[in-house]
């Protein structure tokens, strides 16, 4: 008995913070996306499909073609550090692409703000190497900008779980696909890449959830229509203090998010059946 309280005790800090800092807020907005002029009904859902279905679409959209980006150039470098043949490259490589991990997504926008816009650095240097011409360039402030935001800040992050599952891996099936004349790209896809899925998995659903919730991003890229939902909830509470259709947005963002998990833990159980 004194070690079920003992044990009790030593949680309870944990779940006291879980349940004023998440679960209380979560059930307010919940019960608050349904409240309308103090009845319950779907009236804020309504107004937020009316007003924000392209966005709801849109961000549907960027957020799956950046998780499915992320996961190839994860791939990519977990590969090339598992299966490349140059030390040196491996090791500038293994260097430079942990780099994004340490920088804050607010960062990351205004360093891509900048970059990308049409008299940015980008456009700049391609200028003076003479690939384009003042006239001909354009900027990336708009959709693209938020996908290349998105996969390079994330990117790294899966690219270090899968790198680090692939070091696991037993060489010996590699080693004997090469001495059966296997190129390096065939052993990555069929040999290397089905033992990590399941880490791959794990890194693109934390990656989808992650930039489910970014705001900052969108903010400073992509200040035109369509946009993402947290832009949309940030102008409603800051333009309109509408709590009502802010909480109903949140409310289908983490529908989003939650079923993109049950399709995690549905493969998860059946991996493991």
């Amino acid at each position: 008995m004194s070690k079920r309280l003992l044990g009790l005790i030593l949680v309870l800090p944990a779940l006291a913070t879980i349940t004023l800092l998440f679960i209380v807020p979560l059930g307010a907005s919940v019960v608050g996306a349904f409240e309308v002029e103090g009845r319950y009904g779907f009236g804020n859902f309504d107004k937020a499909f009316a007003l924000y279905s392209q966005d709801i679409l849109f961000t549907v959209v960027i957020v799956s073609l950046s998780t499915a980006i992320i996961g190839l150039v994860a791939i990519a470098i977990g590969g090339y550090l598992t299966l490349g043949e140059n030390p040196h490259a491996v090791a500038v490589l293994r260097w430079l692409y942990r780099w994004p991990l340490f920088i804050p997504f607010i960062v990351v926008g205004q360093v891509l703000r900048t970059f990308l816009a049409k008299n940015g650095m980008m456009n700049n240097t391609l200028v003076s190497l003479g690939i384009l011409t003042p006239l001909e360039t354009t900027s990336f402030l708009d959709w693209r900008g938020i996908v290349i935001a998105f996969v390079w800040k994330q990117a790294p992050f899966v690219a270090l779980l899968v790198s680090g599952a692939m070091a696991s891996l037993d060489r010996g099936t590699i080693e004997a696909a090469r001495n059966l004349g296997a190129s390096r790209l065939r052993i990555l896809i069929e040999i290397v890449v089905p033992q990590v899925a399941t880490t791959l998995i794990v890194g693109l659903v934390l990656s989808f959830i992650t930039m489910m919730s970014v705001l900052s991003v969108p903010l400073m890229i992509n200040a035109q229509s369509p946009t993402m939902i947290t832009a949309d909830i940030a102008f409603r509470l800051n333009a309109y203090r509408d709590y009502g259709v802010a909480n109903a947005l949140g409310l289908v963002s983490l529908l989003i998010t939650a079923s993109i998990a049950w399709i995690y833990l549905r493969h998860n159980v059946r991996s493991r059946a």
